[in-house]
């Protein structure tokens, strides 16, 4: 029988080390290929940033100080230090999609849901008719993927945001 200090316990949480090999292994078992892997991570991702722009589209101030307030969110995302993270559909989902269906096929659905949370923040204000909700949403979409183009090259902060606050007027007017 063993006495209390001959029984050694077991620290608490992730091991100090671990195998990657063995944590990669199970990572493919439990998505099955590299490409499912992606295609779960840019829907888990893609579904924080709508959540998010619905969040701040559904706030308050008008939609003017809104749609500047989602161009602020997403360049303080797109240019973080260290690494600047940018945006998945634009930095890779575009790339991989002409050989990966699947890929084009949920970036094509999160695009759709980006620009339906812009349409409905822009039939809830008080806006001319025209141009409708739908092609306001168009252009500040369109404006939201140049940021991420222009974060994802190098551009500065400062210049995107500068970028973004001349174009809220134009696509509110």
């Amino acid at each position: 029988m063993r006495t209390s200090t001959e029984i050694t316990k077991r620290p608490r949480g992730r091991p100090r080390a671990f195998i990657p090999s063995e944590v990669l292994d199970r990572v493919y078992a439990a998505f099955g290929d590299k490409e499912q892997l992606y295609i779960a991570t840019l829907r888990f991702y893609g579904a924080r940033s709508v959540e998010g722009l619905e969040a701040i589209l559904g706030g308050p101030g008008t939609i003017e100080q809104r749609l500047g307030k989602v161009y602020k969110a997403a360049i303080d995302l797109y240019t973080a230090p260290p690494h600047r993270p940018g945006c998945m559909i634009v930095g890779t989902a575009a790339v991989e999609s002409p050989s990966h269906p699947k890929i084009a096929a949920v970036a094509n659905e999160l695009l759709a849901a980006i620009e339906k949370s812009l349409e409905r923040a822009f039939a809830a204000s008080v806006l001319p008719k025209k141009p409708s909700p739908a092609a306001r949403a168009h252009m500040a979409g369109a404006i939201l993927y140049a940021i991420a183009i222009r974060a994802r090259l190098g551009a500065k902060a400062g210049d995107l945001k500068a970028f973004a606050a001349s174009m809220v007027p134009t696509i509110c007017a």
